[in-house]
């Protein structure tokens, strides 16, 4: 039986280097492109001689289809993109050009090849400060750059795939984590932060009062959905993708063990993110599996990773965040 080839742009990233992980497992040929500027050549490290992966170094918005050297792909796994919140208000345009253009760029060489799925790694951020549980139905409110350009990276997606018959599938990821998760680059992600001020031995930032709730999910399982997304018979459906149990932040840290220091809430952050995964349950039969409290355990059994993060305190996330505050305020309670 022939391989099935997929394409996995940022494939050495976080979650899609777990993804080809998995196709990898299922006896894919796997291409990635990647730039290498948020992801890491360590985390596809054991694949790099694999005959049936490849490796091309490139950004999303200069790929060319003959840099592919295929003529036909099965599956288009779009997880490039500028993923760093914060900064989208002070860089705006950097953000449309990756995250609208980039994913553009890529819909252009999937139509021209005979793909069976294309699978986009959308944010949860297009519903803003949404009620909870939220449903793919919603309504949508992007509040900053980031949220709007993957909305809109969103839009393209679904607008190919009616034009053009594209079959494709957009899965809206709440709050992954795991191992490989974030560790450079600009304050963002509560994980990447907190591993590496543990291994500083420094107290914890905690924004507010650590009661807020985040729709956690591990990357084994992301991985997993966005595998039955690619093989089901599914076409221009959105899907909701979290464990459905979100939890504090404070049951973080208790986890984690250690001190904290409070730091202001950010205006325009959701207090509790919380997906509605019925859908994709029904649809994809899916579910959740790996325990919250098991996975942050495992993680802190690799904490090395985290080593070479940037370090936060105080003083450094209250200048990163001057911006945030600045346009941000309006959506103060």
């Amino acid at each position: 039986m022939k391989k099935k080839i997929a394409l996995v742009t940022g494939g050495a990233g976080f979650i899609g280097s777990h993804v080809v992980d998995l196709l990898l497992e299922k006896k894919f040929k796997v291409i990635v492109v990647d730039n290498l500027s948020g992801g890491h050549k360590r985390n596809i490290q054991k694949h790099l001689k694999k005959k049936n992966f490849k490796l091309i170094k490139s950004d999303i918005c200069n790929l060319k289809k003959k840099n592919l050297k295929v003529n036909k792909l099965d599956f288009i796994f779009h997880f490039a993109g500028k993923g760093d919140i914060v900064p989208s208000i002070i860089y705006p345009k950097d953000y449309f050009l990756t995250n609208l253009l980039g994913t553009i760029n890529i819909l252009e060489i999937a139509r021209t090849l005979k793909i069976k799925k294309f699978l986009y790694a959308a944010s949860s951020s297009c519903y803003g400060l949404a009620k909870t549980p939220t449903k793919e139905t919603n309504k949508l409110n992007p509040l900053y750059p980031y949220a709007l350009s993957k909305l809109m990276g969103e839009d393209a997606v679904l607008h190919w795939s009616k034009l053009y018959n594209l079959p494709a599938t957009s899965v809206r990821i709440f709050n992954a984590y795991g191992p490989r998760v974030k560790t450079t680059g600009a304050y963002g992600a509560v994980f990447g932060v907190f591993f590496k001020q543990k291994l500083s031995k420094k107290p914890f930032t905690l924004v507010g009062d650590g009661t807020q709730k985040r729709d956690f999910l591990h990357v084994s399982d992301v991985a997993k959905a966005f595998y039955l997304a690619a093989i089901k018979k599914t076409k221009n459906r959105i899907f909701n993708l979290g464990s459905g149990d979100p939890k504090s932040i404070k049951s973080l840290i208790k986890i984690l063990g250690g001190g904290y220091i409070k730091i202001p809430k950010r205006p325009g952050e959701p207090h509790y993110t919380w997906a509605d995964i019925s859908r994709i349950k029904k649809e994809l039969s899916w579910r959740p599996k790996k325990d919250f409290q098991l996975g942050v355990k495992e993680m802190i059994k690799e904490i090395n990773y985290w080593k070479n993060a940037p370090l936060w305190n105080v003083k450094k996330i209250k200048i990163a965040t001057k911006d945030w505050f600045k346009y941000m305020n309006k959506y103060k309670k």
